[in-house]
């Protein structure tokens, strides 16, 4: 039932009485199976309002990374760019001393604002190192590490990343509709080639309520 569109859409479940009858069980078992569901995060309850399935979380695995537009449409979800910003800028000291250049020497800036249909989940900052030969003219709509691969012979490799909690400040806060002091996933991710040249510093701001990063670990 909670996969029926018409409940995945945000329409409230039948109440307890309704469910069972239509269900052909007791309402204690009924109880059971729902709280057992609010638990897992599968449903959601507001009390004096109803229970109905909770939205669906995007969810990005460690193991095997893929450019974030190729997980996306392996997992079936269409990506919409919100908004797509190109610039060149002076490096910050933090991005010079990943790229190991001058502070005084350009670099390529993309800001995408991306998300589902119904909104936007995700603002990434990128720079990239002068290296690649970026122009600033590529289709950024089409998947990055694909671009950077055919059209410059750059094979992303190797990927470290950061994750921390953080709160949206006015900025983040107004681009991912949410009020300021909102709680975000931040995620920093330092991308090599095959050299393990570094090539890309990524900065990426996820609404909590939307996004779930799931690390997968083998012990050997």
């Amino acid at each position: 039932m909670i996969k029926d569109p018409q409940y995945a859409g945000g329409k409230f479940l039948p109440n307890e009485i309704q469910l069972a009858k239509q269900l052909a069980i007791s309402r204690s078992t009924l109880r059971h199976a729902l709280n057992k569901l609010v638990y897992e995060g599968l449903l959601t309850r507001k009390k004096g309002v109803g229970t109905k399935v909770a939205e669906t979380a995007i969810s990005s695995k460690s193991k095997n990374w893929l450019s974030f537009t190729q997980e996306m449409n392996a997992r079936g979800i269409t990506i919409k760019n919100f908004e797509l910003h190109v610039t060149w800028v002076l490096p910050d000291e933090t991005v010079a001393n990943f790229f190991e250049i001058s502070p005084d020497k350009k670099v390529l800036k993309l800001e995408r604002l991306r998300g589902k249909a119904e909104g936007p989940f995700v603002y990434f900052i990128s720079y990239f190192h002068p290296r690649v030969g970026l122009t600033g003219e590529e289709d950024f709509k089409r998947p990055l590490y694909e671009i950077l691969e055919k059209e410059y012979m750059t094979v992303a490799t190797l990927s470290k990343e950061e994750i921390s909690a953080k709160t949206a400040d006015k900025f983040i806060a107004s681009k991912l509709e949410l009020e300021p002091g909102s709680p975000i996933l931040f995620r920093k991710r330092f991308v090599y080639d095959q050299g393990e040249r570094p090539i890309e510093y990524n900065l990426g701001y996820y609404r909590a309520d939307s996004f779930v990063y799931t690390v997968e670990s083998r012990r050997d």
